[in-house]
């Protein structure tokens, strides 16, 4: 009997684990911006809905990733977002909230308005926060591992601060080599 149970443990571990084996420790913004007030890093926002299927495939393929994740968890504070939810944020000093939120609707709900403040304009879209918890940029639509790790280097590092043209920044995509491997 023992051993059956065993096998059942086994065979359900391994049915239900990643098959990456690695997870991002997503967190919450207030959460993000209080650890960056002992650890400064810079905040990666997810900002999704529920009912996006491009959010869905980019959070299994793309935040699934196991060199993804790992880069994530040692550079950045992760926050998942729902754009259209019910939770009450302070940041900036100001309480942003979802007026429009309806518990009892499926699908497309209102939208919250740290979402327009993050200048989301659609889903899914990747925001960086500053060490500081400035906004540096958003990145909108579905991107597979090797682009998001362009993004993901390209913040970290610095580098999108010395760009003055977008021509900047195509040079800069031409010539980088991503690593991460799907």
């Amino acid at each position: 009997m023992m051993r059956f149970i065993f096998f059942i443990f086994i065979f359900f571990f391994f049915i239900f684990s990643p098959v990456n084996g690695q997870f991002i420790s997503w967190m919450t913004l207030e959460e993000a911006l209080s650890a960056q007030k002992n650890i400064p890093k810079k905040i990666i926002i997810d900002v999704y809905t529920d009912w996006c299927g491009p959010c869905k495939t980019m959070d299994t393929k793309t935040f699934g990733n196991k060199y993804i994740a790992e880069y994530i968890n040692e550079y950045y504070y992760a926050v998942k977002f729902n754009a259209e939810g019910n939770e009450e944020i302070y940041f900036f000093d100001q309480k942003f909230i979802n007026p429009d939120y309806q518990p009892i609707k499926k699908g497309r709900n209102g939208t919250h308005q740290l979402t327009h403040f993050l200048q989301v304009k659609g889903y899914p879209t990747v925001v960086f926060l500053s060490e500081e918890g400035d906004p540096i940029m958003p990145i909108i639509g579905y991107h597979n591992v090797q682009e998001l790790e362009l993004y993901l280097k390209l913040i970290k590092q610095g580098d999108y601060s010395i760009f003055s043209t977008p021509k900047d920044f195509e040079k800069y995509k031409k010539y980088f080599k991503p690593k991460f491997i799907d």
